[in-house]
Formats: C-alpha cells, structure tokens, sequence
C-alpha cells in the first residue's frame, strides 16, 4: 500500500514497507508518530499487545462506526477516534490501520495524515483523540484486501506508562456495489409470465471499473402498489457475469426490485423498485 512514502505493514509498533525493512530504518520512515518511533526497538521483538502501568484506550471508533466502502476509484479520507487515559494524563498517541492474518504477517496498512493524535482534553486523565487517513482505492488496494481491517494503536501517559494494542478495533473495508433491475413486459395481463432481470456488480480496485458479483443469492422482492413494504418472492443467484433472471405469474401491480444482503467483503445493496401494471 503506497501511502505516505510507501510506508504500510505494520509490524508492532513499527510502519514498514512493504519489503519489511528492518527497524532502525522503519523508526526513521516518514509519517510514524513519535510515538511509534519511541517504541520501534522493542516493538520489533514482539507482534502482541504490551503495556506498563495504568495507560488505557477504548472507545476505538473507525469511519463513525460504519465499514469503509470504496468505488472503483473512490478517494476517501476518514476518522479513527479513541479514548485515551492515565492517572499522570496522557503525552501522546498514534494509532494505524492494518489488514493480514497478524501483525507481524500483515500485508497492508494505512499510515495516519498526522504524525500524532489530535487530542482533546476530557479531564486531568483523560484525552479524547482523533487521527485521519487517506486512501485511494485503485492505488492502495488490490482486491483480495477487501474485508477485515484492524486497528493498532498505541498511548503514553505523561508518566511514561503506555499500552499498545495490535487490535484495538476490527472493521470492513468494502468494495462498493451496484444492483439494477427490470422487469417486463409493463402492462401486463393478470396470470401472464413476467421476467425480471437485473445485474449485480461490485467495483473492481484493480481495474478502476465495476465488474459482476458472480454466485451471490440475491432475493427477488416485490410491493404492492400503494403499500411502503416489500416482501420476498424468492431467492436466486447471480450467474457467471454477475446477471440475474427469473420469472414470476403477474397477479396485482406494483414495483420488483432485487436485494443483495451484502458480505464481508461488499456491503448490501437494493435496487430501485420497478412498475408493472396489471391488467384484468
């Protein structure tokens, strides 16, 4: 991931590229905090989480709680806030985004706008921070690193006290989807075939383009015109292109629409409703 200098994987308290430099190197590299480069040496011999003393986080919120979802090209820069406590106050954080199986075998991070936390004083002990990031889906992520992201990070009291979490908080980073539908032939008399199709796709970061979402169930829905709610009529799965197609007895007007229930790794999504009119 070629953020910031193309410092990425973390690795303990350390940003490395990609390559793993060693740590005297990665304690030097651009955008680490302070914070994480004070820590560099001893972070190295161990991937787990550590603390001394009474230093606390919580709190950890990315993106407002929401999963980060990008476009074929989307540019987005978001939020990670946190709480941060010690009983001598808090000096310093920093904390870093990551995705792999653990930290000393992650294959991707997003390194922080700021070289520390923006925090805000809550009372003697407690600060309330705040770190943005920067990430440009067609640049910084391939496909395969769409799902389970992670949080590290990292606080120091005021008394040298500190706690560093590899964990802090997981969440999804989604390749954004697209879902249409129509259904035909409108007007329709009552009891004839009605076909309905449709196409789900998802953006491809690769490519910088949507492509179909293959082999996903995906329900058929339909509302009774007039009525606000929709109801399932069944489910389907998308073909080898991401097409849907399926066929229903026509029996009162109203809108069909499809509606995917969303993945790890794509998020849900409901087409727009489409009219058929019913004739007796």
């Amino acid at each position: 991931m070629r953020i910031r200098a193309s410092v990425a994987v973390v690795t303990g308290a350390l940003a490395l590229t990609a390559l793993a430099v060693p740590a005297a190197q990665a304690a030097d590299a651009p955008g680490v905090g302070a914070l994480a480069r004070s820590f560099s040496a001893s972070a190295a011999k161990s991937a787990a989480d550590d603390s001394q003393g009474d230093t606390k986080i919580s709190n950890v919120v990315v993106n407002g709680g929401k999963s980060v979802v990008f476009g074929p090209t989307t540019k987005k820069t978001f939020t990670v806030t946190f709480t941060a406590s010690d009983n001598a106050g808090i000096e310093d954080a920093f904390a870093i985004l990551w995705h792999g199986s653990t930290m000393d075998k992650s294959d991707n991070g997003a390194l922080p706008n700021e070289d520390s936390a923006t925090c805000t004083k809550v009372n003697a002990t407690t600060v309330n921070c705040k770190q943005t990031y920067t990430v440009k889906a067609n640049y910084d992520l391939p496909n395969a690193h769409a799902g389970t992201w992670k949080t590290w990070a990292i606080a120091q009291g005021k008394d040298d006290d500190y706690v560093q979490k590899d964990n802090a908080k997981s969440f999804y980073v989604q390749r954004a989807s697209q879902l249409t539908v129509n259904a035909s032939p409108e007007p329709v008399k009552k009891g004839k075939t009605i076909t309905v199709t449709g196409k789900l796709s998802r953006a491809n970061w690769e490519t910088g383009k949507y492509a179909g979402y293959t082999a996903q169930p995906v329900k058929l829905q339909f509302r009774k015109k007039g009525s606000s709610t929709y109801t399932t009529v069944k489910t389907i799965k998308s073909n080898s292109t991401g097409n849907l197609k399926t066929t229903v007895k026509a029996s009162v007007s109203g809108y069909y629409r499809y509606s995917f229930a969303g993945t790890s790794t794509t998020p849900a999504v409901n087409a727009a409703g489409s009219y058929v009119g019913v004739k007796k």
